[in-house]
């Protein structure tokens, strides 16, 4: 009997599902990043390798494991010279004698796509539909029956990523700074800042920020000083997140007007850690959305992205 995979790799780790006809996974495996633009080819290809072997290892299949598809849902793949490289990884993947495993691929059956596509159908169960992913970046990618696509946003925290857990919390930065400058209304941001990170004063947030280099992830992890103020109601922190809602609404509509009708019937699925707050972003978002398109049905996610790109690499083997 043949066997199908599905590859999750992001920034953070890489999950990999070992699934069978029927859809039920018989082994799952993690491992370290595999986001190659950032960690390089070689980095990416082990972890991959590993989440693979991790796997194979802990299902009750004897060895080696016959593999007739896979799928590689990998952040930040989306053009076609990202494609080329990761069709490389797959052919290095099979000229690995350590992992144990038969490949029966055949170039139909090798999906490579980016980890939007993979969380849409992970999240809903299908490939028809759309993901709001507002974690610490974030992106709106939609699919509909005809298999057209439309993506909105995704273009990292510099020029983008509205809504995200990185633009919260600069943003929330920003107003208590302001308000220490006199230049914004009364916030209670300037208090839980300094609070949360142990700081004498307001001004070492520049000491944190520029001086030690925080990253994105640092930042982005301050998101919930912010979410906190508003659910107890500071106004200035409300602002902040409705304006979040507000981006990813926009973000949602541009898709469901691109490559859906306006009264479908229509689930979107929120990933991320922005829809766990405690001041209802989750709530607002779907009030605004439903109000505006009342058909759809805004879900959390049936099943993780890994899952999804298993789904996508059994499909090829039911044309």
């Amino acid at each position: 009997m043949s066997y199908v995979l599905g590859i999750d790799g992001g920034g953070s780790k890489t999950v990999c599902v070992l699934m069978d006809d029927s859809c039920q996974v018989l082994g799952r495996g993690e491992a370290g990043p595999s986001n190659y633009q950032s960690i390089g080819i070689e980095a990416t290809l082990q972890s991959i390798q590993s989440a693979i072997h991790n796997a194979v290892e802990v299902t009750i299949i004897k060895n080696p494991v016959n593999i007739e598809a896979i799928c590689l849902g990998l952040a930040g793949v989306g053009r076609a010279a990202d494609i080329e490289v990761v069709k490389g990884l797959v052919q290095e993947l099979q000229n690995n004698k350590s992992l144990p495993i038969n490949w029966a691929l055949q170039p139909a059956n090798i999906v490579i796509c980016n980890d939007a596509l993979i969380a849409l159908v992970g999240g809903i169960g299908q490939p028809v539909g759309i993901v709001v992913a507002a974690g610490t970046g974030s992106i709106v990618f939609g699919r509909n029956h005809q298999g057209h696509t439309k993506r909105v946003g995704g273009w990292g925290y510099i020029v983008g990523d509205e809504g995200s857990a990185y633009k919260i919390a600069v943003s929330g930065m920003n107003a208590a700074l302001k308000y220490y400058d006199g230049r914004e209304i009364s916030t209670t941001l300037v208090e839980a800042f300094k609070q949360h990170l142990d700081l004498e004063n307001i001004e070492d947030l520049i000491e944190l920020i520029y001086r030690r280099e925080w990253g994105v992830k640092q930042i982005a992890a301050l998101a919930p000083i912010v979410d906190l103020a508003a659910a107890s109601g500071d106004i200035v922190a409300n602002t902040i997140i409705d304006d979040a809602v507000k981006e990813l609404v926009k973000a949602t509509s541009t898709i469901i007007d691109a490559i859906f009708n306006s009264d479908s019937v229509l689930e979107v699925v929120t990933t991320g850690s922005v829809w766990l707050g405690r001041c209802k972003i989750h709530e607002r978002f779907v009030a605004s959305l439903v109000n505006k398109f009342p058909k759809v049905n805004v879900i959390f996610p049936r099943d993780e992205p890994a899952y999804g790109a298993g789904l996508l690499a059994l499909q090829t083997t039911q044309n």
